[in-house]
Parts: C-alpha cells; structure tokens; sequence
C-alpha cells in the first residue's frame, strides 16, 4: 500500500490535491454537521454575529481560499510548503462553496429550496477533483502519442473539438455533463448529440419551429426529472439537510 501511494500520489506530485480534496469534503461535512446542530438548537455552537450583523463562514472561507490559493502558486507541487496550502485552499473552498447559493442569489437562502444548489455545486466539485486523481486530464491528452503530442497542431485541434462539445452541452441545458466533459470527452460528446432540455438557449434558438423536437424535448426532461427528482433530492437531503419551508424558514 505504501509503495503504491509513493509511486501514484506522491511521485506524481499529486499529494497537494489530495490533500486539498480530503480537508474540502471534510470541512463541508463538519460545516454541515455544525450548522444542522445550530438549526435543531442542540450542543454548543451558536451563529457568530459581532454587532449584531450575522457573519457567514463564507467569509473566513474566502480569505482561506485566496491565502491557499496564491501560497499553492508560489510553493510548487512538492514539498511540506505545498500541502500546508492545499490545506488551506481545501478549508477555504469547502466554506465558500457550501454557501454557494448565498453568493449565487444574493441573499440568506441556506435553508431554502434554493440552497440545495450549494449541495449540487460541493458533490460536482468533488467529483471533478477525483477524476483529476484518478488520472484524467483535460481532453484526454495523457491518452496521445508521442507524435501526436509533438505535433501542435494535433493536440490543438482536440482541445478545439472537446471544448466545442463543452460549449453545445452547456447550450442545451447539461450543465453537469459539459463540466464533467471538460475532463473526460465522452461525457462531452453525448451531451451535445443528445436532445436540448426545454429552455436552454439551444431549445430557444432551434427547436422554436420544430414542434415535433420540441415535444420530444419536453417529453424527455419531464420523464428524466420524474425519475431522478426524487433521489436526487433524498440524497441532498441526507448530506446537507431538508429545506426549511418559506414561512418557517430560521437563520444559520
């Protein structure tokens, strides 16, 4: 086990994002924890409000991100200097992107509907951060050969074709699958051959005289979202905790 860490994590210098993926996930589960704890009124923790004015942890969270961030630029990939920034980077992303929402729609909306978002964006953001470990890269560049990589021309007209997939995902309302895409190109592809969601700008722009690929469209995304609503919503659930309803809402 130990010979297998060395030669794919620390040899590769991917120790720093271990690191920094390990101590995000650990701290958007420790904020939630702490949070869910404040919300039912049990244990020790309470709202930091100096002044009375509420602080969010999005604000620590920034400013562990930016010093996480511009020490990681500055102390390499190797080195004590180059986990203890990761480290930090983790901290200060996972506080920032577990109010995502707050910064999204401009107001305290934690414990509403549209706080799920945080959850969406946290488990999007680990994943991403897997693939990475795992061996992925960016248009699969990793997977050419040495002539091909010799040759520029190659490898810029893959990143040309995997970032236009990109981009005709996004346009169709497959958010998830165009940032997935970014690293592994299958996903990419399928997103932009497969029917727009109704109202993407893809939908809006080709499907208005095509009634026929409108309905289907229609038909699909009602179809999908029946099946998937559900667990989605029990699994955000489960790590971030159930909304709050509008009228009962409570502060964080």
């Amino acid at each position: 086990m130990g010979h297998w860490f060395h030669q794919n994590i620390v040899e590769p210098g991917k120790l720093p994002a271990l690191l920094a993926l390990a101590s995000f996930v650990l701290t958007f589960a420790v904020t939630r924890t702490v949070t869910r704890l404040i919300r039912a009124g049990k244990g020790p923790f309470r709202n930091i409000s100096p002044g009375g004015m509420h602080i969010h942890h999005v604000v620590p969270g920034v400013i562990l991100t930016v010093v996480g961030g511009f020490g990681a630029v500055g102390s390499g990939t190797q080195g004590v200097a180059a986990c203890v920034c990761a480290v930090i980077f983790g901290l200060g992303a996972g506080l920032v992107l577990d109010e995502f929402a707050l910064i999204l729609h401009l107001q305290d909306v934690y414990w509403s509907e549209q706080g799920r978002q945080s959850v969406e964006v946290v488990i999007t953001a680990a994943a991403l951060a897997l693939l990475v470990l795992s061996g992925f890269s960016p248009v699969e560049v990793n997977s050419l050969t040495t002539e091909q990589q010799e040759n520029r021309t190659s490898v810029i007209a893959t990143l040309v074709v995997n970032f236009g997939f990109v981009l005709v995902a996004a346009s169709k309302g497959k958010l998830r699958m165009a940032l997935i895409g970014t690293l592994v190109p299958f996903v990419a592809l399928t997103g932009a051959i497969r029917l727009a969601r109704p109202g993407s700008w893809w939908a809006r722009r080709f499907y208005r005289s095509r009634h026929k690929k409108r309905a289907r469209s229609t038909l699909r995304a009602y179809h999908h979202d029946k099946r998937w609503v559900g667990p989605r919503r029990r699994l955000q659930d489960l790590i971030g905790g159930a909304p709050t309803p509008d009228a009962a809402r409570t502060p964080h």
